[in-house]
């Protein structure tokens, strides 16, 4: 039985296929410019020549590394690389030819021959082993490869069919694109063809006999992908998705990225185009603390940073196990050493302190937060001391230890609040402002309001998932109740980007797209798991909690936005803050303290007029 041979043995073995190939190269130099057999006047300068040749030859296989590269995934790359060194050796072998002809009889001819030759047996012995590799692979998975047809021709598209054909364990097998670019019609990518638009996804799937449809299209609308699915579902295809413009653009397209399509997906929303250069300005070499690191926006916030390589990241945040699964999935995946984990509650003011003191973060992402409404509305004097009193903490650290960017991390529950979370995360952002008035020339304080985030933890996904998952019902609190949605990455990307603008004092308002009904993302979700609503799984009305309103708001009528240069996002106008808030702020305090719930709503109506939530006694 044959078995393998080991990491060394194969190393050495791709070494002594070269070395021979080299020679041989050599050799044929001299017989196609002198013909067979060599002549005797030549005889001695043809085995001084390939000796000299070899060990150029040799030092070049080592200096490039030549013996390391994996025959079974040749790719250009790897062609490049060997190219550049047959290029090195026709320089080298001419040149040491020139400087010893007063001895030797070397035609000049022969390192350009050599080296032609030289190129053509490495390259052909490289492509062969894949070639052999590849149909070997495809043979013992014949009659299990399933035959992809992939939606986009594009570069995501391209380059998950090159990934297809350069895994063929992975027993995909792509069969052509539909693309609705009537340029790309009638024309081959990859070798495989483009068959038409997306609406002939149901013929040409029947007649090329497809197993799954596979969406490329990072920019596609979710109106698009609803549509791709509803017609993959009626012919009883599977469809799988790749992910978003953030993962193509850095290259990461690749088999093990393909996923279900999963509910995020069928959001209408463009994909978000960021200034890379104005976001490594401010973080590039700088020490980034991040609040609420454990949680969903935290840590994406943190995953988001790392391309942008800071010279120091602090996990901030007081739930330990999550703070340890992010630090595991910075240490061990992204392989990550300069950070720096801290379990600590932001209303512990000297703790922060020392912190600070330590490692004087030039940049602070405030993520941490009480979200729950339902919960703050039985809790609010916890709502108040983490939300309120825990941004005045780090914001007034900031301002002493003279920190470039804070981005405080707000909702849309802010505005027009009705619950005491709402009103917590107003009064946040006027803290926010407020500190932005003391702020030296240089230092950016802002806020950055944006609506539900996807698969973020309290989301309603998780739990119509789970309710889904017992086989129903799943309950929606009323038909009407609409709310503005985005994906954790996306949100994370545009506060990142908000940052960088640095308009001190200012509050961001990223753009939410069209207002989704909860109804119908409950639909959505029960459909994407393989069951039709109302037949299979249920959906019931629960009725709205407190605090909770049918439809959010981004703005107060009396804001408006002013727009940026991005697209996506925009800036509230400034109301102005109390004449007397540090007085309200201390009254509020001591609400807080004292678990007084009808003072701490008293207090929250004086620091913001408009304020619209409930303020009946709750006897706290």
């Amino acid at each position: 039985m044959l078995t393998k041979p080991g990491p060394r043995k194969t190393l050495l073995i791709k070494f002594a296929i070269d070395l021979a190939l080299a020679a041989a190269a050599s050799w044929g130099a001299f017989a196609l410019r002198l013909d067979l057999p060599i002549p005797k006047l030549y005889q001695r300068s043809e085995v001084f020549y390939i000796l000299l040749s070899l060990a150029i030859k040799v030092a070049l296989i080592l200096g490039f590394g030549l013996f390391r590269q994996s025959w079974r995934s040749i790719g250009v790359r790897d062609l490049t690389r060997l190219g550049k060194a047959v290029a090195a050796f026709t320089l080298l072998s001419s040149t040491a030819a020139f400087l010893l002809s007063p001895y030797y009889r070397i035609p000049r001819s022969i390192p350009l021959i050599d080296g032609m030759l030289l190129l053509l047996s490495w390259g052909a012995a490289r492509l062969l082993v894949r070639l052999f590799l590849e149909g070997n692979v495809r043979r013992k998975g014949r009659g299990q490869n399933k035959r992809v047809l992939v939606i986009g021709a594009g570069d995501a598209g391209t380059m998950i069919v090159r990934e297809m054909l350069r895994h063929p364990e992975s027993c995909l097998t792509p069969v052509g694109f539909l693309d609705d670019d009537p340029g790309k019609w009638n024309t081959t990518f990859v070798g495989y063809p483009v068959f038409g638009p997306v609406k002939r996804l149901a013929a040409v799937a029947r007649g090329q006999s497809v197993d799954e449809i596979l969406i490329a299209i990072p920019s596609v609308m979710g109106d698009a992908i609803r549509s791709i699915l509803e017609t993959a579902r009626k012919a009883e295809i599977p469809a799988r998705i790749i992910p978003g413009i953030w993962e193509v653009l850095s290259g990461k397209v690749s088999i093990s990225s393909i996923r279900d399509v999963e509910v995020e997906d069928l959001l209408n929303r463009d994909p978000v185009r960021l200034d890379l250069d104005e976001i490594a300005g401010y973080i590039t070499g700088r020490v980034v603390l991040v609040t609420g690191a454990g949680g969903s926006i935290g840590s994406e916030i943190v995953r988001q940073i790392l391309p942008f390589e800071p010279r120091h990241i602090i996990l901030l945040g007081r739930g330990e196990n999550s703070l340890f699964q992010i630090e595991q999935e910075l240490r061990n995946i992204h392989h990550v050493r300069n950070i720096t984990t801290v379990v600590s509650d932001v209303r512990n003011r000297e703790r922060l302190r020392r912190i600070f003191e330590a490692h004087s973060p030039r940049v602070v992402f405030h993520a941490a937060a009480h979200k729950h409404v339902p919960l703050m509305e039985e809790n609010p004097e916890e709502a108040i001391l983490n939300n309120v009193f825990g941004t005045q903490n780090l914001a007034e650290l900031a301002l002493e230890h003279a920190v470039e960017v804070f981005v405080n991390i707000s909702t849309d529950k802010a505005v027009n609040p009705t619950s005491v979370m709402g009103a917590s995360k107003r009064v946040a952002e006027m803290i926010v402002r407020s500190a932005a008035e003391k702020a030296l020339p240089g230092q950016a304080f802002v806020s950055v309001r944006f609506g539900n985030v996807l698969g973020s933890r309290g989301s309603v996904i998780p739990t119509f998932k789970e309710q889904i998952r017992r086989g129903g019902p799943v309950t929606v609190t009323h038909p009407e109740m609409t709310r503005y949605f985005m994906t954790i990455p996306e949100a994370a990307q545009l506060v990142l980007q908000a940052g960088g603008m640095k308009r001190n004092g200012s509050v961001f308002v990223l753009d939410m797209g069209q207002p989704v009904k909860i109804i119908d993302l409950a639909s959505d979700l029960i459909r994407l798991s393989g069951f039709e609503p109302g037949t299979d799984i249920d959906i019931v009305f629960s009725g709205i909690r407190p605090g909770e309103k049918l439809f959010e708001e981004l703005l107060t009528a009396e804001e408006g936005t002013e727009t940026s240069r991005f697209k996506k996002i925009f800036v509230a106008r400034n109301n102005g803050l109390p004449a007397d808030m540090p007085e309200l702020l201390e009254e509020l305090r001591q609400a807080a303290e004292e678990e007084n719930g009808r003072a701490i709503r008293e207090k929250l109506g004086k620091l913001i007029p408009h304020c619209r939530f409930c303020r009946e006694e709750n006897g706290k």
